[in-house]
C-alpha cells in the first residue's frame, strides 16, 4: 500500500470530508423539519392527511435513494416548464439536487421513526393529560411529541449514520465528496486499494463521532430509563 498518494492527494480528501459534511448536516436538519408535521400527519384521525403522509412515507422509503436522485438530478431537466421556472436555478446545480432528495428521503425514515414512537406513548401519560385538561394539540406539544422524540433517539441515530453512508452517492452526480475524492484519486493513480481505504476511515471516523453525539444525547434525555 502506497501511503504518499494518500499523503498527496490528503487536502482533496479534506475537501471531499467538507462537503460532506455540508450534504449530511444541511440534509439532516432540513429532513427533521419535514419528519415532524408528516408524522403527526401519520397519526391524524384524519384519514385523508394519513393517507396522504403515508403514501409519502412508503414511496420514498420503497424506491433506492439513488433513482429517486437520478430523478431530480437529471429526470426534471427534461421538463421545459422547469428548466424556465425560477426552480432552474436550484435543479440544474447538482449540489442543491443533491441536497433535495437526501433531505426528502431522510424525512420520510425520520417521519416513520417519529411516528412509531408516538404510537408508543403510554396510556399513563395520555390519561394525565386529560385529567389536567390539555386538549389534542396541548397534548401533542408537551406529552406525546417530546416523550416520542426522546425515544427515538438510539433509532434516529441509526438514520444518521444511514444518511451519512448515503450521501456517497452525490459522487455519481458530479459532487466531489470523500467518494468523489477517492474516485478522483483512483483515477489519477489507479490505485482503488488506497483510494477508497482512505475514503472509508474518513467516514469511519465520521460514524464514530456520530455514535458518539447521540450515547451522549441518549444519557442526557433518556437518564429516567438507565438502571441506577
Amino acid at each position: 500500500m502506497d501511503f504518499s498518494i494518500i499523503i498527496e492527494n490528503l487536502p482533496l480528501f479534506l475537501k471531499g470530508l467538507g462537503l460532506t459534511l455540508q450534504l449530511l448536516i444541511i440534509s439532516l436538519i432540513i429532513g427533521f423539519l419535514l419528519a415532524l408535521p408528516i408524522s403527526l400527519a401519520a397519526t391524524s384521525s384524519n384519514r385523508v392527511i394519513r393517507s396522504l403522509a403515508k403514501t409519502y412515507i412508503y414511496i420514498f422509503r420503497g424506491t433506492p435513494l439513488l433513482i429517486q436522485l437520478f430523478i431530480i438530478y437529471y429526470g426534471l431537466a427534461q421538463f421545459e416548464w422547469i428548466r424556465e421556472s425560477i426552480f432552474w436555478v436550484v435543479f440544474k446545480q447538482a449540489y442543491w439536487c443533491a441536497i433535495i432528495a437526501f433531505s426528502l428521503n431522510t424525512a420520510a425514515y425520520s417521519a416513520e421513526i417519529i411516528r412509531g414512537a408516538m404510537v408508543q406513548t403510554s396510556k399513563g401519560e395520555l390519561e394525565a393529560a386529560d385529567a389536567f385538561g390539555f386538549n389534542a394539540w396541548s397534548k401533542y406539544r408537551y406529552i406525546v411529541l417530546p416523550s416520542a422524540l426522546r425515544r427515538a433517539i438510539p433509532a434516529y441515530g441509526n438514520e444518521a449514520i444511514f444518511m451519512l453512508h448515503a450521501t456517497a452517492l452525490a459522487g455519481v452526480i458530479t459532487l466531489v465528496d470523500l467518494f468523489g475524492a477517492a474516485k478522483i484519486v483512483n483515477s489519477r493513480h489507479y490505485a482503488p486499494f488506497e483510494s477508497y481505504i482512505a475514503a472509508g476511515i474518513f467516514y469511519l471516523l465520521l460514524t464514530f463521532v456520530i455514535v458518539f453525539i447521540f450515547k451522549m444525547a441518549e444519557k442526557h434525555f433518556l437518564k429516567h430509563l438507565q438502571r441506577s
